[in-house]
């Protein structure tokens, strides 16, 4: 009887916190490292196949590349890689974090619509001042909704929606089984009351919404951008708001952050919030455990299910 010996390969991981180090012990074939931007690098980084950025970290992370002779895989755990889209290395895994932050997205964009709607902004008013205060509102009932962005975050966007009774149409970056291509957008943005932006910031998309989209929008419409904040162009936007023809709901902005004296601050019909879709207190926890499950497939010689090269 012969014997079989089986080689196990473990894989070096770096890794930006504690949590992510909990996470990754328990995944066969991955040996967690902990770094710090702020401090040397610990004894063994050479050795490191993967990187693991900090979460909205931007593109600091970025200067560790030329210290990692070995680096064959970067994780990122945010669902956006516009940061790391051209900074990876030939030949070097690229994976996002989508499916982590795709449901408190939706929630986020889903309360910003019933504020603007319902008037929450002026109960919650009433309510500073002890008044109570009756008045008529609008609803979403009955509206109709177009996403632009037929990925994860579009996708529970849309259930969300339904469930008010709002009719959803997608847009693709390719047209496809009940999703429009992007070349059908400016005939559709007519006969939609909300238009709502989760498309990734690429060459394609910086500007996509400027003053001719706009202009398509029908009186009273709500833009909402829950993707990056130069898909749309601000000044276009803030002429808009200023004469009261659209509304808004915006999770990100350009500039951002956005400062003090900036126009959109006051801006009227704007719902604002600060880069806000993920950030929850259970984020970490689906961010890693999305982040495991690909660093798991990799140390098993599989490819990510969320790897991504060049632009989407």
């Amino acid at each position: 009887m012969g014997w079989l010996t089986l080689w196990v390969v473990t894989i070096t991981v770096l890794v930006p916190d504690e949590l992510g180090m909990t996470e990754l012990s328990k995944v066969d074939g991955v040996r967690p490292l902990r770094y710090d931007l702020d401090q040397p690098l610990p004894d063994g980084y050479a050795d490191a196949t993967v990187l693991v950025p900090g979460f909205l970290t931007g593109n600091r992370p970025v200067e560790l590349l030329p210290k990692l002779p070995r680096l064959e895989y970067v994780q990122l755990l945010t669902a956006g890689a516009e940061a790391w889209i051209d900074q990876v290395p030939a030949g070097v895994l690229l994976s996002t974090c989508r499916g982590a932050h795709s449901v408190s997205t939706a929630e986020l964009v889903l309360g910003g619509l019933i504020t603007l709607y319902r008037d929450l902004w002026e109960f919650a008013a009433s309510q500073r001042a002890g008044k109570w205060e009756r008045r008529v509102t609008d609803t979403l009932q009955g509206r109709r909704a177009l996403i632009i962005g037929a990925g994860d975050v579009g996708d529970a966007i849309a259930r969300a929606l339904r469930v008010f009774d709002v009719s959803t149409a997608m847009v693709g970056r390719t047209a496809r089984d009940g999703v429009h291509g992007v070349a059908d957008v400016p005939g559709l943005l007519g006969d939609v009351d909300i238009v709502v932006l989760v498309v990734p910031l690429t060459s394609q998309t910086t500007g996509l919404v400027d003053a001719a989209f706009l202009a398509r929008m029908p009186d009273g419409a709500v833009l909402v951008n829950a993707a990056r904040g130069p898909v749309v162009h601000t000044g276009a936007l803030l002429a808009e708001l200023e004469s009261g023809r659209l509304r808004a709901v915006l999770d990100v902005t350009d500039p951002e952050p956005l400062p003090a004296d900036h126009p959109l601050w006051t801006a009227p019909g704007l719902v604002l919030f600060p880069h806000q879709g993920g950030t929850c207190r259970a984020q970490f926890d689906r961010a890693w455990a999305i982040a495991a499950g690909e660093i798991g497939r990799f140390a098993r010689g599989e490819k990510p299910h969320n790897a991504v090269r060049g632009e989407y």
